[in-house]
């Protein structure tokens, strides 16, 4: 019964381990397997088991050959070890073979694992690499190689360095093993002759024997200092035939593992020789005189005698030399210390003395591959008279330029939108884009922003957060120029459910279940209706329409109850089967989840495309591996090569994510588009409503403005004494001098026939003020991506934005304004400056935005336009045109109407009459209240119109 009893407890117990382990390991998989259900839902299963089956079909393959090497080098060492060491004690073989095999599958796996954890995309790079048809002038390897290969051989070589050392101590934890279980006889015994010492000496050591022999003492000592006669201990010493032969073993192990090292170590510095081209001595980044002519003759002097190395250390370890094997690896550090003097001495004794010779055509490398690495190489320079001859005509004739003028600004629209359209407080408009689109009829820039849910102003209950508001809705879109009377921007899309007055866009599907707030998880489809969106006094709600999500059946309920740590979707009672969860709704974690490789805009911006809701989001591909190019921050090892080469467009209602090749010519996007072939599309497979709101982003212009402010100059001695490097301009924006960003506008260039979508950034000399060239990207239809750099005259003196600014800082009725505004306890804020190529001519423009102090919503209060010597300081554009170059000169601008919503063209005689008797009657009501600063403003108000009436 007792034995029963105890097979049935065994049984039990291994019933309860197999359970625990199960579910130990569905617990561990619930990421893996939640991740596989979403990649799933998003069609790209391909891009999730990429890593895993790389990882397994050069993993598995590694492991076995790891294993089965080290397992035929460990029963090679326990052979070799057992047929020449002696030993009397008794080996259980079953048990060490056991121990071989555990230690040969530990170590390929821990190995392998390591390995093939860290290298898996090199090693896909490394397969799919695309040549760039460019070949290094040193090495003359095509640049592929220090993109795709050159990284991944470096740390293949490191692991194998480490191999080499893991390797070691696996024979010395070996050996242990072997001497436990097989104990060497590494000591003999020698027997010692017994004599008997006493025969010898016939005397007596009592010392009482004198006082007679029956004195107690004496019979005592006798008793107690007898000596005992023992036999001697066998003495021991070394057995030189057992020892010599384990040390024999060990010289043919330390012979492999020493030979395998320094081939390793002669990899290494062969490899090292490559980086000197993303080096920085001197004036060069890239390799210059020293490291061509010193340096790299010491890596190659360092090749050189790591592989002598590995030929001496098997000689003198046979010849039992071990304190020579030390030679080599001290003379490899004394070449490299010399070489490092050498290199110091020859840089600042050789080079530094004639650096503009010596570096001349390191130089002319350094230029013309930095330029290629940040697509500046093709550049169209053209020259610009600014000649100042501008007239009404060539205004109005540039209508669609001058009617595109931005004289709202980023941050007081999106204060505005927030302010007056988010209708709700629990929703936000994160930030405002700009973008372009055909206005009933006109090519129109405007701003857009989406009406998302602020998830920290929900009542924060579960059920809210994600069964009751589940999405966002609608968009406001406002036009960069437009504002209405009171200077706000005038909405011409706006209020829920969404109202438009633009014909050519009208949004079917307004809801935003992804954005840039959205960063909880929803249930939809469930039993409780989800918010729609306000309507009067009570709301409107909805069920889910869309393809996202992933079915909640029973098993999938409790591993996203699991992975989402709450016990409510478990136990809800509002989820059916037919529920879906949404997860991973932020678009750029989404995004980042599906490909991790590129980098991307810190910034998306929306679009309405056929009735629907957008997200596009810039993608780069990068690196730091490109040869002789500068990185663009300047630190070394920072980024040097950038492609904008893919647009990721993101449905706001359905999570479709789509990742479009939109530069074909660059080999980092065909090699992932080889390794991800199910992911990367041509961009001829974009709708052309979206392909009509791809942006050249300002990311990349900035970084290309900035390299090229001193990558213009292709002169070597130009360029080596920097006497035309050029600095991007300063602006005063708000109160503070900054550097300028690069902005958009709707413009037509000189010499083309329409206007078209653009970003711009001015260029002074360094640490001048006046203007040298205007740099600027196009954006649209074949024109995508041109770079266009205007140069000026340097003959004459073309006024820069500080010089503009300093202008405007001295007209006295400007800084008058500004004066008395700050005194009555209102802040003003200047606009960006904004510079505009018409025609043959550059004219400034800078709104003025003023913000009472009881009022949180800014205000256009004037806009400045410079032209010449001249500035106008009027409350509108056209107007200020009108200043400046005559009556009707406004090119279609908009100005305020004194009165209601619309914006309207010109202003005529009785439209001054009604603006100063309207400013005079809110004089007066002001006064009557006491609000002395309105009064004061609504005075000028009038003071402004009579003057123009006179």
């Amino acid at each position: 019964m007792e034995k029963k009893s105890s097979n049935g407890q065994r049984k039990l117990s291994i019933i309860v381990m197999f359970i625990i382990i199960i579910v130990a390991l569905f617990l561990l998989l619930i990421n893996f397997i939640t991740d596989w259900l979403w990649f799933k839902e998003m069609g790209y299963v391909s891009v999730f088991f990429k890593q895993l089956f790389t990882e397994l079909k050069v993993g598995v393959p590694i492991f076995v050959i790891l294993t089965v090497v080290v397992n035929f080098y460990l029963k090679r060492l326990k052979k070799s070890y057992f047929a020449k060491i002696a030993s009397t004690e008794a080996t259980d073989m079953k048990k060490l073979n056991f121990q071989t095999n555990i230690i040969s599958l530990v170590f390929g796996l821990v190995a392998a694992f390591y390995a093939i954890s860290n290298l898996w995309f090199e090693i896909l790079q490394y397969a799919n690499s695309t040549d760039f048809n460019v070949k290094d002038p040193l090495f003359n390897m095509d640049i592929s190689f220090y993109i795709f290969k050159l990284d991944f051989l470096k740390q293949l070589n490191e692991m194998l360095i480490g191999a080499v050392l893991l390797i070691i101590l696996v024979t010395v934890i070996y050996y242990a093993i072997l001497m436990t279980v097989h104990t060497p006889n590494v000591f003999e015994e020698e027997a010692q002759p017994f004599n008997n010492d006493d025969e010898r000496y016939t005397g007596s050591n009592n010392p009482f024997e004198g006082m007679g022999g029956n004195n107690p003492f004496g019979k005592a000592f006798e008793a107690f200092g007898k000596k005992v006669q023992r036999e001697p201990k066998p003495r021991k010493q070394i057995d030189d035939s057992n020892f010599k032969q384990l040390m024999h073993i060990a010289s043919g192990q330390l012979s492999f593992l020493g030979v395998v090292f320094f081939v390793m170590i002669a990899l290494n510095f062969f490899l090292k020789q490559f980086d000197l081209l993303h080096a920085h001595t001197g004036a060069v980044y890239g390799a210059g005189f020293t490291d061509v002519n010193v340096t790299l003759w010491v890596y190659r002097a360092l090749v050189i005698l790591a592989l002598f190395g590995a030929v001496t250390v098997v000689h003198h370890i046979r010849k039992k030399q071990f304190k020579k094997i030390f030679t080599v690896p001290v003379i490899m550090i004394v070449v490299g210390v010399v070489g490092i003097g050498a290199s110091y001495l020859v840089q600042n004794f050789i080079v530094s003395p004639d650096e503009i010779n010596k570096e001349d055509k390191y130089l002319e490398r350094n230029i013309e591959y930095t330029q290629y690495a940040y697509e500046l190489d093709d550049v169209s320079v053209k020259s610009f008279a600014a000649d100042n001859q501008l007239t009404s005509e060539d205004i109005n004739a540039n209508s669609e330029t001058v009617r595109n003028i931005r004289i709202n600004d980023y941050q007081p629209v999106n204060t505005f939108y927030n302010q007056t359209q988010s209708i709700r407080q629990y929703y936000k408009f994160n930030d405002v884009d700009v973008d372009r689109y055909m206005v009933n009829g006109k090519y129109t820039q405007t701003y857009m922003a989406m009406r998302e849910i602020d998830e920290e102003k929900i009542n924060d209950t579960w059920l809210n957060r994600h069964l009751k508001y589940t999405h966002g809705y609608g968009v406001t879109l406002s036009r960069v120029d437009a504002v209405t009377a009171s200077g706000q921007p005038d909405v011409l899309i706006k209020n829920i459910p969404p109202e438009s007055k633009i014909d050519e866009i009208q949004i079917e599907r307004p809801e935003i279940y992804f954005g840039e707030l959205s960063n909880d998880y929803i249930m939809v489809n469930t039993s409780e209706d989800e918010f729609d969106y306000p309507s009067g006094d009570s709301n409107a709600y909805t069920q889910y329409e869309g393809n996202a999500g992933i079915k909640m059946n029973f098993l999938n309920r409790v591993m996203f109850a699991i992975r989402e740590r709450s016990l409510k979707i478990l136990v809800s009672s509002n989820i059916k089967s037919d529920s879906k969860i949404i997860i991973n709704r932020n678009i750029m974690e989404r995004v980042n989840k599906i490909m991790p490789y590129l980098s991307y805009e810190d910034d998306p911006y929306s679009v309405v495309a056929d009735g629907k809701l957008y997200w596009m989001l810039d993608a780069y591909t990068t690196s730091s591996y490109y040869p002789y190019s500068e990185p663009y921050d300047g630190k070394v090892g920072g980024t040097n090569y950038i492609r904008n080469s893919v647009k990721v467009v993101v449905d706001a209602y359905n999570g479709d994510v789509s990742f479009y090749v939109v530069d074909e010519n660059d080999p980092m996007a065909k090699t992932y588009q080889k390794i991800y072939p199910q992911l990367f599309k041509s961009v001829d497979k974009m709708p052309e409503s979206l392909k009509a709101h791809i942006r050249y982003p300002n990311t990349l212009f900035e970084i290309q403005a900035g390299v090229y402010s001193r990558y213009h100059m292709e002169d070597v001695k130009v360029f080596y004494q920097n006497e035309d490097v050029w600095d991007i301009a300063n602006e005063i924006y708000g109160t503070e001098q900054k550097k300028m960003d690069p902005n958009y506008y709707i413009v037509k260039l000189p010499g083309e026939k329409s206007a078209e979508f653009i970003n711009s950034i001015p260029y002074t000399p360094k640490s001048k003020q006046n203007m040298t060239a205007l740099m600027v990207a196009r954006n649209d239809g074949e024109n995508y991506g041109q770079l266009v750099v205007y140069r000026f005259p340097k003959s004459k003196t073309v006024y820069g934005p500080m010089q503009i600014e300093a202008q405007i800082n001295q007209n006295t009725e400007i800084s008058g304004d500004f004066t008395l505004w700050s005194s009555r306890g209102s802040s003003y804020k200047r606009g960006n400056l904004f510079v505009i190529p018409i025609e043959s001519s550059l004219l400034y423009v800078e709104p003025v935005y003023l913000e009472a102090s009881n009022s949180a919503i800014p205000e256009v209060k004037r806009v400045i336009v410079a032209y010449d010597d001249k500035i106008a300081y009027e409350p509108t554009l056209g107007e200020a045109l009108e200043s400046l170059f005559g009556e009707d000169a406004n090119g279609g601008s908009t100005t305020s109407t004194g009165g209601g919503d619309k914006p309207s063209g010109t202003t005529s005689k009785s439209d001054w009459i009604k603006r100063a008797s309207e400013a005079y009657e809110n004089a007066q009501n002001a006064l009557k209240s006491g609000d002395w600063a309105k009064y004061g403003e609504y005075m000028e108000e009038l003071e402004n119109a009579l003057n123009k009436l006179s």
